[in-house]
């Protein structure tokens, strides 16, 4: 199958037009990143988004390495002097990689089974002879095959031999293995018991003690929770369809008559699907639903993180944070509006100190002497109580306050990269400093953590570790390009995730503006130690200068572009300042004018988009939320309750709840609306601010059972 080939399959399967498919494979060979083409390639591509640019990617991906392992079999098959026309033809022809290992089953390398050592001391023959189930005199043959010599002592052992060379064929055969395969795909039964020495220990997989369901119906998040449950010990697992069904079908299929011989290959179908094909298709099937599953897992996890990253930002303000603690104390930090750490001192408002009076003063003061605009409570241990006591001190000045998600903080504050940035600080700083800058931008902030340290998602520790690191990378990556970095102010980690750039050339950038000061235009980037041309295309639309001397490099205008905004500019005998102030010269411009074989009406839409809103952050606007200040522990609730709360996770299953306590609550999918919901996603988004009713509470388990049913 060569790349064209690749070309039609694609487009025939994802419904796309082949030209699309071809462009984009071009740009992606050619080192364009998916946002870079989504943004800036949208003639080529047909304006497709980022997720469909992925999807090209992806599927061809599958196919190249697909192609190469047939490759790789016909090769390993053909030095083994195996490979016939008819055989090389099917190879060309299986289109998944069930089809091409069950080809290449027969002839693939070893290591030695029971067939094998049969067939080494001699009786493959008499299993041609057997499974040819002709009427002859059975006994009689077999004793021509009795060798002590080889091994072969006895009439049985001869039969036992014979028999495990004929299970190793049907096994081995290529229809037996798909229609196999097909049975426990669609009527395998995925099956749990408890391991009875480990009930207790295994409270949490209480409800797959005893637990029983089609494989093809299990929800992505039970597939995963019965594997780590059996992985961990505490349950025995079994994925099988039935086996009568099973047996049935390989007796129809290779049991040819009634005689002495065809029950000799009765008993060896038996044992072969027990022995052989059960392990092995069930090993697959497994595989296959597990992968499913972790893909699930990650779309999840990857969603929920697009969703935390793009938390709209308070933006430039004065910042006084809090990481909150009780017998150490609350670490308090004043922050600069571009981020600096200005201030650090410890109150302890909370027992065993309870200095409240001092703590009030302390914090009074700082809000008057700093001109603190706003205070960040992280929501981790004493959160709640810092919360009360922040807003029963007296200030000169109305600051909010906001409760602040402080997940992975702790990983921030004790990591190389806080620890580069502030030397001199121990980690409880560090730890107040990060909480303060993710009340200001959340992104900026949360690029420095790992994802995985973040608390969003589901079963991240139990899917492919490989393919969640690059699901979050990317949609790290769009989430920065999406919303732009400034170039002069950027870290190198956030820098790091603009296209095109990476940690490389994101510590050349850092370094080079420690050592030149600000840069002054996105041109000047080319100064910077192997930024070359094809960096600068790939980034350059995604950086900012808002002070630099171009107008346009405060906006998502490409430098690619800036002589069709000069042009336009020109024909209607203004400036580009002009064009990017009045609306009605924006409106008579006559875009079609300015197509040509490469800039089309999406361009050029974009542009005057750009030049109507430069550099306008896409994020939704800050909105101050508080919780309800009558309920401050989980006795404070009952059922029937009415509670506002944040939504702090999304799972397949339901979605979690900050109701201003340390417990979330917890609304299971069923309870989120009043129809039948297929995916959380569609009702609620991370950090929406919702109203749910309460229907339990379970004080000892300390669980809030939540619902949006009207």
């Amino acid at each position: 199958m060569n790349t064209h080939n690749f070309i039609n399959t694609i487009a025939q399967e994802l419904k796309l037009q082949t030209n699309q498919v071809k462009n984009v494979m071009e740009l992606l060979e050619s080192g364009a990143t998916i946002p870079f083409i989504a943004r800036y390639r949208k003639e080529a591509s047909g304006m497709l988004d980022e997720v469909e640019i992925g999807n090209i990617r992806d599927r061809n991906k599958q196919l190249v390495d697909l192609e190469n392992r047939r490759e790789t079999i016909l090769k390993s098959i053909d030095e083994q002097g195996f490979l016939t026309d008819l055989l090389k033809e099917k190879i060309g022809q299986a289109s998944t990689l069930f089809e091409l290992e069950d080809l290449y089953l027969p002839y693939k390398p070893k290591r030695k089974t029971r067939a094998s050592m049969a067939k080494e001391r001699g009786l493959e023959p008499l299993a041609k002879i057997i499974m040819a189930q002709q009427d002859f005199d059975l006994t009689g043959t077999i004793i021509k095959y009795v060798n002590p010599k080889k091994g072969v002592e006895s009439v049985e052992a001869a039969l036992d031999g014979a028999r495990d060379i004929i299970a190793e064929w049907i096994s081995e055969h290529q229809y037996t293995r798909t229609r196999i395969r097909h049975f426990y795909m669609h009527d395998g039964v995925l099956s749990s018991t408890v391991v009875k020495t480990k009930k207790e220990e295994a409270d949490k997989y209480s409800a797959y003690f005893d637990f029983k369901e089609p494989i093809s119906k299990s929800a992505s998040h039970r597939i995963l929770a019965i594997f780590r449950a059996e992985n961990e010990g505490f349950l025995k697992v079994k994925l099988a369809p039935d086996e009568n069904k099973a047996l049935d079908f390989l007796q129809k299929q290779f049991v040819k008559t009634n005689n002495a011989a065809s029950k000799e290959v009765e008993k060896a179908c038996v044992d072969s699907y027990k022995r052989l094909i059960q392990p092995s298709i069930e090993n697959e099937i497994r595989q296959y639903y597990k992968e499913k599953a972790d893909k699930k897992a990650i779309e999840v996890f990857a969603e929920n993180m697009r969703q935390l990253l793009l938390t709209p930002p308070l933006g430039e303000k004065t910042v006084l944070a809090i990481d909150p603690g009780f017998r150490t104390g609350c670490k308090v930090v004043i922050l600069s509006p571009q981020g600096k750490l200005l201030h650090n001192e410890t109150i302890y408002p909370h027992p065993p100190q309870n200095e409240r009076n001092q703590a009030k003063a302390k914090l009074a003061r700082l809000v008057a002497t700093y001109k603190v605009e706003a205070i960040a409570i992280g929501n981790g241990t004493a959160g709640r109580e810092t919360e009360h006591f922040v807003k029963k001190t007296q200030f000169d000045r109305n600051v909010m306050a906001v409760v602040v998600n402080e997940s992975g903080a702790s990983i921030y504050s004790a990591s190389a990269i806080a620890r580069e940035e502030f030397p001199n600080y121990d980690v409880t700083v560090r730890g107040s400093v990060s909480i303060g800058r993710r009340l200001m931008d959340p992104l900026a902030e949360l690029v420095k953590i790992d994802p995985k340290s973040i608390g969003v998602g589901q079963y991240q520790h139990d899917v492919d570790q490989k393919l969640l690191q690059e699901s979050l990378t990317e949609t790290v990556e769009s989430c920065v390009n999406k919303v732009g970095v400034e170039l002069n102010t950027a870290s190198k980690e956030l820098l790091s995730y603009v296209s095109g750039i990476g940690p490389t050339l994101a510590q050349n950038i850092v370094a080079y503006r420690n050592e030149n000061g600000a840069f002054k235009n996105r041109k000047a980037l080319l100064k910077v130690p192997r930024f070359g041309a094809k960096s600068f295309e790939q980034a350059a639309g995604f950086l900012r200068v808002r002070e630099s001397d171009h107008p346009l490099d405060k906006s998502a205008v490409h430098p690619e572009s800036y002589p069709i905004v000069e042009k336009m500019a020109k024909k209607l005998n203004c400036t580009i300042e002009d064009l990017m102030k009045d609306e009605s010269l924006r409106l008579s411009i006559p875009i079609e004018e300015f197509v040509t074989d490469t800039v089309g009406m999406p361009t050029l839409r974009d542009i005057l988009s750009e030049l109507a809103k430069p550099g306008l952050d896409p994020r939704t606007k800050f909105e101050h939320f508080e919780f309800d200040p009558n309920i401050k522990t989980i006795k404070d609730l009952s059922a029937d309750m009415t509670v506002r709360g944040i939504v702090t996770n999304i799972t397949a299953f339901g979605v979690f709840v900050d109701i201003g306590i340390h417990e979330n609550g917890f609304i299971h999918i069923s309870e989120l609306a009043d129809e039948f919901v297929k995916d959380p996603n569609d009702y609620v988004k991370l950090n929406e601010k919702i109203t749910a009713k309460i229907i339990s509470v379970d004080i000892e388990r300390k669980r809030i059972a939540l619902s949006c049913k009207k």
